[in-house]
């Protein structure tokens, strides 16, 4: 047997290596135990965001009729009589049944992060891989730009743009989306300035490839990595920033389901019925939760310096 004939078995008990490097990073995402508690949370908000109208057992934006609010949950287990209707998060101070509400609310709140986080990445992205990929003035005048918006505080920059344009829902979404941009304009910025130069961007340089072909198609799609990365955590900030404008009044308007419109109503019952504060808020905690934790496996499992 040759030394040639002897490694030959050591080379086919490697199959991790013929594996392309998607696979890898999906079979270590899914392999990460933080990944995959995220996952089973997110799974289940977007879940209940879809069947909404099956899970609420009341209209969330109309009051009850002929309903006596109580301090606590009405279920069975504390005491509501049988022949009563349960409402198993209480009351609000509207007569609204508050699950039902916070049912629906995990449609908005899914809405307003992925919206928000869409277009800000859509925008931040396309002017950061210009300024990267362009370099000299057009660098300079785009990222000189951006971090003027950068040295604000993102909440008070979004309560400023929220106070010209007016309070509301698409106002406050637009807001936040601004207020993310100069971060994934940087993100991207630095993918691309690290890409440029590599060989294979060379190479289809010299084959004639025009500008625009080279940023979008050759580098473009090699610096995504930690695009999505931020944008996955970056929807926890967008979902937590909308609850802070509608906490103050200058998001969601009455009478949308939307947890923290819910906290600002609710804020002076913190004392004599916490419950109604309770559970918005330990929804607004579980989806920021999910998404940070897949956040964190997929850095973990598409960052190479990890996996030797």
């Amino acid at each position: 047997m040759t030394a040639a004939t002897a490694e030959l078995p050591l080379v086919a008990s490697s199959p991790i290596a013929d594996e392309s490097p998607a696979r890898l990073a999906l079979r270590r995402l899914l392999q990460h135990r933080s990944a995959q508690v995220g996952f089973v949370m997110l799974l289940l908000l977007i879940l209940t965001a879809l069947f909404a109208d099956r899970i609420a057992p009341f209209d969330p934006l109309l009051p009850l009729e002929n309903v006596v609010r109580r301090s606590t949950p009405c279920i069975h287990l504390l005491g509501c009589a049988a022949d009563q209707p349960q409402h198993l998060m209480g009351i609000d101070g509207n007569n609204r049944d508050l699950f039902s509400r916070v049912v629906y609310g995990s449609r908005l709140s899914l809405q307003v992060g992925i919206t928000t986080v869409s277009a800000a990445i859509l925008v931040g992205g396309l002017l950061g891989a210009l300024a990267g990929f362009l370099g000299g003035w057009p660098d300079d005048l785009i990222m000189r730009a951006l971090d003027i918006l950068m040295a604000f505080p993102s909440l008070l920059l979004a309560i400023s743009i929220v106070a010209v344009l007016g309070p509301g829902l698409i106002n406050s979404l637009l807001a936040i989306a601004i207020t993310e941009i100069p971060v994934y304009a940087r993100v991207v910025r630095a993918g691309v300035v690290a890409v440029k130069d590599h060989d294979f961007v060379t190479a289809s340089r010299a084959l004639g490839a025009s500008r625009m072909r080279l940023l979008f198609v050759r580098v473009l799609p090699s610096s995504l990595t930690p695009l999505i990365v931020q944008g996955t955590l970056g929807i926890a900030t967008a979902i937590l920033s909308a609850a802070a404008l509608s906490f103050l009044g200058l998001g969601a308007e009455f009478p949308i389901p939307e947890w923290g419109l819910m906290l600002g109503e609710e804020r002076n019952s913190v004392f004599n019925a916490p419950h109604l504060v309770l559970f918005p808020g330990i929804a607004i905690m579980v989806t920021v939760l999910s998404f940070n934790l897949i956040g964190d496996g997929l850095r973990d499992a598409l960052d190479p310096r990890l996996h030797h």
